[in-house]
């Protein structure tokens, strides 16, 4: 078997929500950039299901003349959905209520 070479990680910061302030080592991606979306399950002290809080990558910022900076993570404190590809012919997220025959919606 080859030698897959080392798993390489970066610093990454986090930004918002009971996380901020913190740098932690985030592995990356094979394109050499951390994942979109860092989910970290928090457990209940209760004993029920844990809390997932979730952050989402963001530019860090801009470095004068040159390209972003790297990452960051922002705290996403609704967690819903990845966003994923938005087609041209997808549909609204939310349907609209009422019947189709109802003018007033």
């Amino acid at each position: 078997m080859a030698e897959t070479g080392a798993v390489k990680s970066q610093d990454t910061p986090f930004e918002g929500g009971p996380m901020d302030g913190r740098v932690l080592p985030v592995l990356l991606g094979m394109t050499g950039h951390p994942p979109k979306t860092y989910r970290i399950p928090v457990p209940d002290a209760a004993g029920g299901p844990p809390t997932v809080l979730v952050y989402r990558r963001v530019p860090r910022g801009h470095g004068g003349f040159g390209p972003a900076r790297g990452w960051k993570y922002r705290y996403d404190p609704g967690g819903g959905r990845d966003g994923g590809v938005r087609w041209p012919w997808s549909g609204p997220d939310a349907t609209p209520s009422g019947s189709p025959d109802d003018a007033t919606g």
